[in-house]
């Protein structure tokens, strides 16, 4: 699969992306605020190839589930990062229950990766707004990893069997310096269930099948959506089980 977007032929659930110029910061110190919040949060997750999910697969067009299939045997199990100007390794992300779209983790200002933290977004922060949130996306994922403070321990963090997550995402389009238009991506963050708070004090705000065409257009406020998202999202927060990393790997109870 290329690195960059593929514009399929009619029918197809691949869609390119079209340009939109992303906001900065209004202070320096909302700037150093927001670096130590974020630092401190999921940066990097991963893809099961086998893509296993029943319950997204009665939701999403099986042209879509085949395409991050074909994508994810590609991409062979390797963790998905934050997008870089040198290396623009694009992740799959649903941007409607029929389009999958090849997204840039993080924002990208005035043909540059921001300089303000982007790769997430608290999901209080969101919630806040009085309109509407803007354009939303569903971050397709089997894991995601996080370091357990003060040990910095990595760990594995995901429903029994890896099966299908969908991390809720606020997009934004963007541009780099040599013209390229990319759909950008940022991960909406919660406070973490109460048993894995252990590991990190917050996750990603998971959206359930059930939940996913309400999270991709709902026009209601900002703060109504979030509230019902975070309700949605309750019973899978609580099945996920965190896993320390490495030959001692067991399942946190």
């Amino acid at each position: 699969m290329s690195t960059t977007p593929h514009t399929g032929s009619s029918g197809s659930p691949w869609r390119t992306p079209n340009t939109l110029r992303c906001g900065r910061p209004s202070s320096s110190e909302h700037l150093l605020s927001e670096l130590r919040a974020t630092l401190a949060q999921c940066a990097s997750y991963g893809l099961d190839p086998r893509v296993h999910s029943s319950d997204y697969q009665g939701v999403v067009d099986h042209a879509v589930i085949d395409a991050l299939r074909t994508w994810s045997a590609s991409n062979a199990g390797k963790t998905l990062l934050p997008t870089g100007i040198k290396a623009r390794n694009l992740n799959p992300i649903f941007t409607g229950l029929s389009t999958l779209t090849l997204g840039w983790w993080g924002y990208l200002v005035d043909g540059a990766t921001a300089r303000f933290p982007s790769i997430n977004t608290k999901s209080e922060r969101l919630a806040a707004d009085k309109g509407p949130i803007g354009s939303r996306a569903i971050v397709p994922a089997s894991y995601w990893r996080e370091f357990q403070k003060p040990s910095k321990a990595l760990h594995h963090l995901s429903l029994p069997g890896n099966d299908l997550l969908g991390l809720a995402a606020v997009t934004r389009r963007g541009r780099t310096a040599d013209g390229q238009e990319y759909t950008c991506y940022s991960l909406v963050m919660q406070p973490a269930a109460d048993h894995i708070s252990d590991i990190h004090d917050r996750m990603p705000l998971l959206i359930p099948a059930g939940f996913a065409e309400e999270w991709l257009t709902s026009l209601a406020p900002a703060g109504q959506l979030i509230d019902a998202a975070r309700g949605a999202s309750q019973q899978l927060a609580t099945a996920i089980v965190g896993t320390r990393q490495g030959a001692a790997a067991e399942p946190l109870s």
